[in-house]
C-alpha cells in the first residue's frame, strides 16, 4: 500500500496539472537523451540502441569517438514547474533517416529546445529547418563538451541565423541547474508571444 502511494506521488503529483508538450531536438550526438534524463522528475523513457558498424557508416561519428548508442524512436521525460504545470519533454532522433517520426512527435507541441554543439555547428541547420517548418517557436541551448571551442555570442547567433528574439543559452546537459536555465529560457520566450495564449 505504502509503495503504491509512493509510486503515485512520483508519477502524478497533481492530477490537475496542466501538461505542456515541449520538443527537445538537435543533431545526432548533441546530448538530447542526456538533458532529458537530467531534467526529468520520472524515470525517462528511452529508445536507445547500441550502434552497429553499419550504422557508423550512415551516422557521422567525427568528433564523437565515445558515442556507442543512438536514439531510434524517442526519449520522454516529465518535469513539474510548480503545482499546476508540468512539461512533457519529447526528444526527437537526430538522424535524417528518422524524419518520418517528426510529424507525430511535434504534433501539439508548444515549442522546442534545440541543442547545438559548437564543434559541429553546421549540423544544427537541418534540425532548425525542420522545427521552423513545423512552425514551432524555439530556443537554442549550446551544450558544452570538454573540447568545445568558444566563440563570441554574436558570431554564433550569426552562424545559426537566429532572429534577435530567439534565446541562445549555454548549458551542460549533465548539469540540472544549467539545463533548467535553458528550459526556462524557452518557457519565457513562449510566454512573451501573445498568440500562443490560446494554443494547446
Amino acid at each position: 500500500m505504502d509503495s503504491a502511494h509512493s509510486s503515485r506521488d512520483i508519477y502524478l503529483r497533481n492530477p490537475d496539472q496542466r501538461l505542456v508538450k515541449v520538443i527537445v531536438s538537435g543533431p545526432f550526438g548533441v546530448g538530447k537523451t542526456t538533458i532529458i534524463r537530467t531534467l526529468s522528475d520520472i524515470p525517462p523513457l528511452r529508445t536507445e540502441e547500441v550502434m552497429t558498424e553499419s550504422g557508423a557508416v550512415v551516422d557521422d561519428l567525427d568528433g564523437l569517438k565515445d558515442k556507442t548508442t543512438t536514439t531510434v524512436g524517442l526519449d520522454y521525460g516529465r518535469m513539474s514547474l510548480g503545482d499546476d504545470l508540468a512539461l512533457c519533454l519529447f526528444g526527437t532522433p537526430g538522424q535524417k533517416r528518422f524524419q518520418s517520426l517528426w510529424d507525430d512527435l511535434t504534433q501539439g507541441a508548444l515549442g522546442a529546445l534545440i541543442l547545438a554543439d559548437t564543434r559541429r555547428i553546421a549540423d544544427s541547420y537541418e534540425v532548425m529547418g525542420l522545427i521552423e517548418r513545423q512552425d514551432l517557436r524555439y530556443a537554442v541551448a549550446l551544450n558544452v563538451f570538454p573540447d568545445s571551442p568558444r566563440y563570441p555570442d554574436e558570431d554564433l547567433r550569426r552562424a545559426l541565423d537566429l532572429a534577435p528574439e530567439t534565446p541562445m543559452i549555454t548549458c551542460d546537459a549533465r548539469d540540472r541547474r544549467t539545463s533548467l536555465d535553458a528550459l526556462l529560457a524557452l518557457a519565457q520566450h513562449l510566454l512573451e508571444v501573445p498568440e500562443l495564449e490560446g494554443r494547446r
